[in-house]
């Protein structure tokens, strides 16, 4: 491993020194396996943060009855070493150029993959509109606060549990009203990448289908954690 980032006080990205890595596509992720001393193993899946061309990182946020996210967060230091596979997945990836407009829809940690699509589009100097929608439990939480406003991606959040003092924003959870103050028009035909928890993406897919939005093209990725 390469350096650690500190995202928010759960989440750190961790930039891996990986030999022989071939380069990946925004959206995709990679397997990583601990192995203990007495040869026990835990292995999870993680999505990949960087943009292709990027060194290779993840960000994991820690959950408190896993195996792998505590020493990942808490524990792992530069140098340590662990074993990844990938890149994995070719169905929610974004290769920059698309022209449709994208729709972005986060739920926590799901911003990961839609962050390496945003880094993508900045780094490939892509044209096609993108705007990404983002939930966190708190202001805290947000994950790539300050990044995230300097790639060239209109960025929308709500806050779910702990709005700030003065926060002007959106303070609920995503719902149909939220959706169509923010998505595109289905008449533009936007892609449409959904990542979160299981309840999140279907109430952020189902939203949309109801504005009037083609199911093929929102394509989804779900986790089992977040906010």
């Amino acid at each position: 491993m390469a350096s650690i980032r500190a995202e928010t006080p759960r989440v750190r990205t961790l930039v891996l020194d990986a030999d022989g890595w071939s380069d990946h596509r925004a959206g995709q992720h990679l397997d990583v396996r601990l192995t203990a001393e007495d040869g026990y193993q835990a292995e999870r899946s993680y999505s990949i943060a960087s943009a292709p061309g990027e060194p290779l990182a993840i960000t994991v946020e820690r959950l408190e009855d896993g195996e792998v996210s505590p020493y990942l967060v808490d524990e792992v230091r530069d140098g340590d070493r662990f074993e990844v596979r990938g890149p994995i997945g070719g169905y929610f990836v974004w290769n920059g150029d698309e022209p449709e407009p994208v729709l972005l829809v986060a739920g926590g940690s799901g911003v990961v993959p839609l962050a390496a699509m945003a880094r993508q589009r900045a780094r490939a100097g892509a044209t096609a509109p993108m705007r990404l929608l983002y939930s966190s439990r708190s202001w805290e939480d947000v994950i790539y606060r300050d990044e995230l406003e300097t790639l060239g991606v209109e960025v929308v959040h709500t806050l779910t549990r702990e709005p700030p003092p003065g926060w002007d924003g959106y303070a609920r959870r995503i719902d149909d009203e939220l959706l169509r103050d923010v998505a595109f028009p289905a008449s533009e035909g936007p892609r449409v990448y959904v990542c979160g928890s299981t309840r999140f993406v279907d109430a952020a897919a189902d939203g949309l289908v109801r504005l009037g939005y083609d199911p093929l093209w929102i394509r989804t990725e779900r986790f089992g954690a977040t906010g």
